[in-house]
Parts: structure tokens; sequence; C-alpha cells
């Protein structure tokens, strides 16, 4: 008997190859491909809510251009008639033109106080001071500040 190891004469083990990480397997592949989708379909609905918001943000630099030549003029009644006129393009974009074009006085009202709590609604002076013979006695900060905030947030009905 030979008193040397057996195992000693064995050639040493071959280790595989490192796995590579090319190429994927399929479930990478499909992830992929979903995550692709997912950011066009994602691009596509902030791109078309942007579109359909641009009236808002033009509306809003309107707003806040009436607010300056105020500030220069100090004549509340040419601002409230801009602004009345403004909200109601405003409006004819984001409602049904019927439910708009024809509205004025206290429906007009309505319409515009729809959904504002009370403490931030339009004053009832607001719709007629533009047509009054007398200067209107309104506070034009408080109406561009709910006005600003109507453009912002009044729900769209098409």
């Amino acid at each position: 008997m030979n008193p040397q190891d057996p195992l000693a004469a064995l050639h040493p083990l071959r280790e595989p190859l490192p796995v590579g990480w090319w190429p994927p397997a399929p479930g990478w592949w499909i992830l992929l491909i979903l995550l692709a989708i997912s950011i066009v379909i994602i691009s596509w609905i902030l791109l078309r809510r942007r579109k359909a918001r641009a009236y808002r943000r033009q509306a809003l630099a309107q707003l806040e251009s009436l607010r300056n030549e105020y500030r220069e003029t100090r004549d509340a009644k040419a601002y409230v008639a801009a602004a009345n006129a403004l909200l109601k393009s405003a409006a004819l974009i984001a409602y049904p033109r019927r439910a708009v074009a024809g509205s004025s006085g206290s429906g007009w009202l309505t319409l515009l106080n729809d959904g504002l709590p009370p403490a931030e609604q339009f004053p009832e002076e607001f719709v007629h001071g533009a047509y009054r013979k007398n200067p209107v006695a309104i506070d034009v900060e408080q109406l561009h500040s709910t006005a600003a905030r109507w453009i912002r947030r009044h729900e769209a009905k098409r």
C-alpha cells in the first residue's frame, strides 16, 4: 500500500466562467419594453394636459397685466370690466359655449361662484360694476386674487 494521498494526484477543479450580463434574460427585455411604453404614455398624457391648461397660464399672465395697469391708472371700473371679459373668455374655453356665452348678471355670477368656498366668492358688484355710471366700490386686490384662484382651480366641463 502506498501511503500517499490518492486525492493529491487529481488535477485541480476547473471553475466555470463567471456569468456575463449580456445578453439579458427575456424577463429583462419585457421589463425594458414595458418601461419604454410607460414613459411614452406618461409623456403623452402630461403633454396633453399641459396643452389643455395653456389657456390658464395665458389668462393668469393677462390678469397680472391688468393688475399692473390698474396700479398705474387706479381705474377700478376699467379693471373690473377687463377682468370680467378675461374670465368670460377663459370660461368659454373651459365650459360648453351654450352655458357661458349667454350668461350675464346673476347667472354669470353663479357660474363663477359655483364650487368656490363662500369666503372666496366673487362679490355681487363684480358683475354689475363695469356697467354702473358711478365708480365701483370694490377691493381690486381681493378681486384679483379671487379671479386668479378661479382661473387656476375651476373645473373644466367639456
